[in-house]
């Protein structure tokens, strides 16, 4: 993201959306995760982490398929039982995209787009991470996002992951993508109200604000909360918020047979990686994530777009996969 900065203008408008100091916080991290991504270190001499992970790859003969697992995106269904769910809300259709990392490989975006086309839904959610590759040029990602979002059904939301710099906010939203930065939107259904809210990065930029994402929101009402990674699960649970989706933890992106998750990047509990999950009553889901992080390869563990329905009732119908 070298190539890009925020305007004063864009500066001022998101101090007031985020405050004044999580702004100045916000982008001290971001400064600082550039040093990091730019120190040298001995990865970095042989040409950093990623390129000795895909080197091992095709030394192990693996390279190729796991290449072809990579774009082999599955369409994932999950029911989830809602208590309190507006009757309006019943069925519907939240389709959730995670972790495009669009500048990995611009070879993503074409399955991604086949991938969404027929797929009907209500509303979709983006989870964060559009970029990859911090240290370099945005511009390949940035156009990759600027062709996918018209694509995408209104109404559509996103949250920013810790591969996100707020640069992009004005981007996203200019193309018809609202953020939602520790704020909350509402979908009407005649009466009836869903609200969707979104925090910042818990993860590396921690600038999240749970409290603040729901304000102004009506006490009882049905409450989806978008965060980049599953970490804040409890406080939210406490909170009283009625779901959860995530993403951020690419199921573990390179795993053994059976899915098992040999290094995680996130500190939780391994139900919390991928799929379906429950905390303290309330139901939540994290994304293997739609693309990958660092290497274009994924091994036991397919890519996913996920079709969230959601049904007014205590026990939702067990979670299926399509494809």
């Amino acid at each position: 993201m070298i190539d890009e900065r925020l305007s004063d203008e864009d500066r001022e408008r998101l101090s007031l959306r985020i405050g004044a100091d999580v702004l100045a916080r916000r982008l001290e991290r971001e400064r600082l995760l550039m040093l990091r991504k730019s120190s040298p270190g001995l990865l970095r001499f042989l040409g950093g982490k990623d390129t000795v992970i895909a080197g091992c790859l095709r030394a192990a003969g693996l390279g190729a398929l796991a290449h072809r697992n990579f774009l082999d995106v599955r369409l994932v269904e999950n029911p989830v039982g809602l208590r309190g769910l507006p009757p309006a809300f019943e069925g519907f259709r939240l389709l959730q995209l995670s972790d495009l990392h669009c500048d990995l490989d611009p070879a993503l975006m074409d399955v991604v787009e086949c991938a969404i086309r027929d797929v009907a839904c209500d509303a979709v959610v983006l989870t964060g991470d559009y970029h990859d590759h911090i240290r370099k040029s945005g511009k390949t990602s940035r156009a990759l996002m600027e062709r996918l979002i018209p694509l995408l059904p209104r109404p559509r939301f996103c949250i920013f992951g810790n591969h996100d710099f707020l640069c992009r906010v004005p981007v996203y939203e200019n193309a018809g993508l609202p953020v939602l930065l520790n704020e909350n939107t509402v979908i009407e259904r005649g009466s009836d109200r869903l609200y969707l809210c979104g925090i910042d990065d818990p993860r590396f930029f921690r600038t999240h604000d749970l409290v603040r994402a729901r304000r102004g929101i009506p006490a009882g009402s049905t409450t989806i909360l978008l965060s980049h990674s599953p970490e804040v699960a409890a406080q939210a649970a406490s909170l009283g918020y009625s779901f959860m989706l995530s993403g951020h933890t690419h199921g573990g992106q390179l795993c053994l047979p059976g899915g098992f998750v040999v290094l995680r990047n996130a500190p939780v509990a391994a139900r919390f990686l991928s799929g379906p999950w429950s905390e303290n009553g309330m139901p939540g889901y994290t994304s293997r994530g739609t693309g990958a992080c660092g290497v274009a390869a994924r091994l036991f563990c397919p890519p996913e777009i996920t079709l969230h329905t959601l049904h007014l009732s205590h026990d939702a119908p067990a979670h299926r996969q399509i494809g």
